[in-house]
């Protein structure tokens, strides 16, 4: 039975971003980690050269775009996969909320995440009946589970396991009997470290027997409207996923599958896209910590992990008064309470207008101004 489920946060910030839009320049959304660039050309015209599809696609996706899944993590980041233990997914948010269930899990069963992350992964426990239980992925060892979730580089920290930690986490699922699963979304936008897949054979040994990764084309290739990613690893797990998947009827559009497919055999966009949020990842780093905030992990992924030694709330309302909505911690766990995450997803003109903002800023200023009443009752 399906446990009960938290509130959706990103309504709770209603109130915040009518104060943010009060701005004469208007919002800058940093908020959400939506992407705000143009889909590349090469997947364009790939997906309107497939719209004569009346057939059902298959759930397993094409042989192409299944190689192409292969090749691409090979290239990318050195790790061999058959086609075979590729699976294409409708957006990877959807399987990770549903991965627990589809394994089999359930009443009596714990799925382990890291404390600080994407609220889908309690939401997957919840989903399956099972007890979802946060724990410290960085230090130490969970108690044992069913499944461990990773998400590394991780939302909203930016933080990286390294491979030594990841071949620990490894080896604890096999030793447990755990799954492990890395949601590697943000692999491709390591910044001051670098990062490693779960698969690589320097943290698995070469063997993918109870791990998983979850890959996403949203940020990598802008394609958050497509719904596009691939999960891959142990190919018995894999198979049991497609035969659930099967009977679901949870299957990639045959366009949006070749869209995926060239996405995945083309490096180049993904190149000038990571080149586009490293800029605005340094001018926005270098405003906010000129105006007092402070930066804290960020070592990876598409986000800013910020505080100013206060409750997160109270940055949020400081941060709306400059007309710039961002995500409280909260949202993310109760280690997130003193922190708030800055996203890297806007238009250059808007990151220009942020930095312009914060510019204004003197370090030190206090307090952050309260929502009123009127705001707090919208």
């Amino acid at each position: 039975m399906i446990r009960e489920l938290p509130e959706f946060p990103w309504s709770v910030l209603a109130p915040v971003r009518e104060r943010a839009l009060r701005h004469p320049g208007g919002v800058v959304n940093l908020a959400l980690g939506t992407p705000v660039d143009p889909v590349p050309d090469v997947v364009q015209r790939a997906v309107r050269a497939c719209t004569d599809t009346p057939g059902h696609p298959a759930t397993e996706g094409t042989p192409r775009l299944r190689a192409a899944a292969a090749g691409y993590l090979r290239r990318r980041f050195g790790v061999t996969v058959e086609p075979s233990a590729v699976l294409p997914v409708v957006g990877t948010k959807e399987a990770i909320a549903w991965l627990p269930a589809a394994l089999g899990l359930g009443a009596g069963d714990r799925v382990a995440y890291p404390a600080l992350s994407f609220p889908t992964y309690d939401v997957s426990a919840r989903l399956a009946g099972a007890e979802s239980v946060p724990v410290d992925v960085h230090h130490g060892l969970p108690a044992p589970a069913r499944l461990l979730w990773l998400n590394s580089p991780g939302n909203p920290d930016g933080r990286v396991l390294g491979v030594a930690r990841l071949r620990e986490l490894v080896a604890w699922g096999r030793a447990n009997d755990v799954i492990v699963v890395n949601d590697e979304c943000y692999l491709e936008h390591a910044w001051d470290v670098p990062a490693t897949s779960i698969l690589h054979p320097d943290v698995c040994g070469g063997s993918h027997t109870g791990v998983l990764a979850v890959h996403s084309l949203s940020k990598r290739s802008n394609l958050a409207g497509y719904r596009a990613g691939f999960v891959t690893g142990d190919e018995t797990l894999v198979r049991r996923l497609l035969e659930v998947r099967r009977h679901a009827g949870l299957i990639m559009p045959e366009p949006i599958a070749a869209g995926t497919t060239a996405a995945l055999e083309d490096d180049t966009h993904v190149d000038e896209q990571r080149g586009r949020y490293l800029r605005r990842r340094d001018k926005l780093r270098a405003a906010l910590e000129g105006a007092g905030l402070r930066v804290e992990h960020s070592e990876a992924s598409l986000f800013l992990w910020c505080t100013r030694d206060e409750p997160c709330w109270d940055t949020v309302m400081f941060l709306a008064g400059l007309g710039i909505l961002v995500a409280p911690g909260v949202f993310y766990g109760d280690p997130g309470h003193a922190h708030v995450r800055v996203a890297l997803t806007a238009t250059d003109e808007r990151v220009d207008a942020a930095v312009e903002r914060l510019s204004t800023v003197r370090p030190g200023t206090r307090p952050a101004v309260p929502l009123s009443a009127e705001e707090v009752t919208a």
